[in-house]
């Protein structure tokens, strides 16, 4: 075995979920996925793909109804950079994961640098590493004061500054898992621009793109690199069904890249997975076609989910924390329980709470916990704060002035 593969850190959110697993009295909010079903028109496409006997290969990249499909989309999104070539520029993958780890077997060699944006979904990290890169993350900052205290930001000067001309590959994610930071368009801009003058190649994760909360966008999506770049730019965009489209077990996704690299993703495609099963794309195709039927609903749900949580979380004393402008998490912080790790498993233990802990997502995010508030009944969440003041309580919650943090 590989000791970079050998090296690689288990799951902290599956070592958590394994103390509760089995246990029916556990309120589940550890992992990234609503606890919605996915919607029956686009089961029902799947199941009449499976009867209707398409149970074969498919192109590598992706059925080409589906690649229009997702072109269109793309286009509907991002008007402003209108072209007739997004079907060339489209790639489907197996799963958003999947699409992650081909951009850097494509882009990434042994040696090479890379840039990360971090706390982040662990896997963003890991993905380089396993190609022998050496990774270099440049920690968001959180905000200690005021009316956003708690809220994580970027100190564009810092990243910019370890984006240099050894820079392969620079890899960031927002709307973000698991802050919630989202980035600005002129951060973008100032972003590409300078990847263009360094030669770096940006990977942008933009799965939570839809799931936005700011209402300060025309399409109610988070700022996108393709609203800021040209089709040629040295940079490729992942998407997801997963998440605005509540087919977490699906695993479909795609990417965005300059067309010409599009033949070469393909290869890649046929020596990983050959192709995504035909009645996932038919699914996937229907969930476009009618993807507002879906996604609308479920962006008003999450933000009253949101709204539901963030409020009753900062009502008790010791917990810091900003209300998300994008995804669906609140991340928060609570005094006197820097080992989130630990309180995490005494949660679930002790309190039948399941949140995910924050050194999943990288060393500067140690002391905080991650809670999932895609629920179907916002009344689960009322419970898990009540389970969480109880606990606390029993445990002699410590008396904290947030805004000295």
């Amino acid at each position: 075995m590989r000791p970079v593969v050998e090296s690689l850190e288990e799951s902290r959110i599956r070592e958590v979920a394994n103390a509760g697993m089995g246990r029916s009295d556990v309120l589940r909010f550890w992992f990234g996925e609503s606890d919605e079903v996915t919607p029956d028109f686009i089961r029902e496409a799947a199941v009449a793909s499976i009867q209707a006997g398409e149970t074969f290969y498919a192109h590598n990249l992706g059925l080409p109804e589906l690649r229009h499909a997702i072109a269109g989309y793309t286009h509907g999104l991002h008007p402003q950079r209108a072209t007739d070539h997004w079907f060339d520029r489209i790639a489907v993958t197996s799963g958003g994961v999947n699409g992650l780890m081909l951009a850097s077997q494509a882009l990434v060699e042994a040696g090479d640098e890379v840039v990360v944006v971090t706390p982040a979904w662990p896997n963003l990290v890991a993905q380089p590493l396993i190609m022998g890169a050496t990774v270099k993350t440049v920690p968001l900052t959180v905000v200690p004061t005021g009316d956003r205290a708690g809220a994580w930001v970027l100190d564009l000067p810092v990243l910019l500054a370890a984006i240099t001309p050894a820079t392969r590959l620079l890899v960031v994610n927002a709307p973000n898992n698991p802050t919630g930071w989202t980035l600005s368009r002129d951060e973008q801009t100032a972003i590409l621009a300078h990847c263009r003058s360094t030669g770096t190649w940006v990977l942008a994760d933009e799965v939570y793109e839809r799931l936005y909360f700011a209402g300060d966008s025309a399409n109610g999506a988070a700022p996108s690199f393709l609203d800021v770049a040209e089709p040629d730019d040295r940079l490729i965009v992942a998407h997801s069904f997963s998440k605005s489209f509540l087919m977490t077990g699906w695993r479909l996704g795609w990417l965005v890249l300059p067309s010409a690299l599009t033949h070469a993703v393909g290869k890649l495609i046929e020596f990983n997975t050959s192709c995504a099963p035909v009645f996932v794309q038919r699914a996937a195709t229907v969930a476009l076609q009618r993807g507002d039927e879906v996604t609308l609903p479920l962006v008003r749900h999450l933000q009253t989910c949101r709204d539901t949580l963030v409020p009753l979380l900062r009502g008790i004393p010791g917990v810091q924390l900003a209300e998300p402008r994008g995804g669906m998490y609140a991340f928060f912080r609570l005094a006197g329980h820097d080992d989130c790790l630990l309180t995490a498993k005494r949660l679930v233990r002790e309190a039948g709470l399941g949140l995910a802990p924050g050194s999943a997502f990288g060393p500067e995010a140690a002391g905080w916990l991650r809670w999932c508030f895609a629920s179907r009944d916002p009344q689960r969440l009322v419970q898990g704060v009540e389970r969480l003041r109880a606990w606390l309580d029993q445990n002699q919650r410590p008396s904290a002035n947030v805004a000295g943090l």
